[in-house]
């Protein structure tokens, strides 16, 4: 059986991150569904770099649905709608409580985790600019990605990448990360110069 990802947008979220989740999830061949959160049910979001984005379902239409990742793109004021979302809260706490994954980047971490409870006591990162998590047992500046137990937060833009193929390994395991990322032509080989 595929897993399945939820994937929440807002105006304002961060395209890069928000584009990078979602196409490495499905390069993984999981199952991904783009929900807006927008107060009037709106699918179409426009991110925080005036891009177009569009939702395959609102918020509200996953209610009844359990998805084995929950992953927050950053961007402001994306993660500021985000963390207002009463319909996504219910679907995060659930997902916490039942130790399923769910992860965030940039401001996500602080504005819709870590406003929620769900950084308690965890080793957590952020976008430098958003990393005050009182309730994290340790903020790690130093790690593009961090993991800890259910929970995998990352930095900003520049950590896209390393974060959707920590999930893809964390739901799919370590053959299909090095697949997803042999075909994304990843390396870790400095540049050449002339």
């Amino acid at each position: 059986m595929s897993k399945t990802a939820l994937i929440p947008i807002a105006d304002g979220s961060e395209e890069i991150e928000a584009v990078t989740i979602i196409d490495v999830l499905r390069r993984a061949e999981i199952s991904v569904t783009v929900a807006s959160v927008s107060d009037d049910g709106a699918l179409q979001i426009t991110g925080s770099h005036g891009i177009q984005m569009v939702a395959d379902c609102a918020i509200d239409d996953c209610q009844m649905r359990v998805f084995d990742l929950i992953a927050i793109p950053g961007g402001l004021p994306g993660a500021e709608h985000i963390a207002a979302s009463a319909p996504l809260d219910k679907l995060l706490r659930k997902q916490a409580e039942n130790q399923r994954l769910y992860g965030a980047i940039c401001a996500a971490p602080q504005l819709v985790l870590e406003s929620k409870g769900l950084l308690n006591k965890k080793i957590a990162t952020g976008h430098p600019m958003f990393q005050l998590l009182p309730q994290a047992l340790e903020v790690d500046s130093e790690s593009r990605v961090v993991v800890d137990g259910n929970c995998v937060t990352s930095q900003g833009p520049g950590t896209a990448l390393d974060f959707s193929l920590e999930l893809v390994e964390r739901l799919c395991g370590l053959v299909k990360r090095e697949e997803v990322a042999s075909g994304l032509v990843l390396s870790t080989s400095p540049a050449a110069y002339y």
